[in-house]
């Protein structure tokens, strides 16, 4: 039985989210990769403690790794605690790293995370190919949401 996109959704468990990626970046493409953890990290994730917020992702040698993603030590893994601020290896088809890989040399783009999450007992990563803001872009996009606010706040006051 196939379950719409809105309850699968509902199953997912967000840890962290790269809130500055959006007002920094312009989001080109994304794309959902799974992530390579050892346990401690699975539990240190489960209790809702990462960030993500000055991670990037980088190719070498045909894999994808992402980088300075902080995941804090678990005070109950003892010894066989992980580094917090370790590379961890992105999972995704090679046809799919080959075209992400392609697109981010060819336009000049980075690999930015947006968000850390469970889906079906799975850790995920929600990858966007963007190309960095210049300052006169964030003015005029914080102008475009400030009249969007201004046109909602317009139509609820004649309803």
């Amino acid at each position: 039985m196939a379950k719409s996109g809105k309850e699968d959704e509902s199953l997912e468990l967000v840890v962290c989210r790269n809130r500055r990626a959006r007002h920094q970046y312009e989001i080109l493409d994304t794309l959902e990769t799974g992530i390579a953890l050892v346990g401690s990290e699975v539990k240190s994730l489960r209790a809702r403690h990462g960030s993500i917020e000055e991670a990037y992702a980088r190719v070498d040698d045909g894999q994808v790794w992402l980088i300075d993603c902080d995941i804090p030590e678990y005070p109950q893994a003892g010894r066989w605690n992980h580094k917090p601020k370790r590379p961890r290896r992105l999972l995704l088809h090679r046809r799919e790293i080959s075209k992400f890989a392609g697109e981010a040399r060819q336009r000049g783009c980075t690999l930015v995370p947006l968000k850390l999450y469970f889906r079906r007992g799975f850790a995920r990563v929600e990858l966007a190919l963007a190309r960095g803001r210049k300052l006169h872009d964030k003015r005029e996009a914080m102008k475009k949401a400030e009249a969007q606010k201004e046109m909602k706040r317009a139509a609820g006051r004649r309803r």
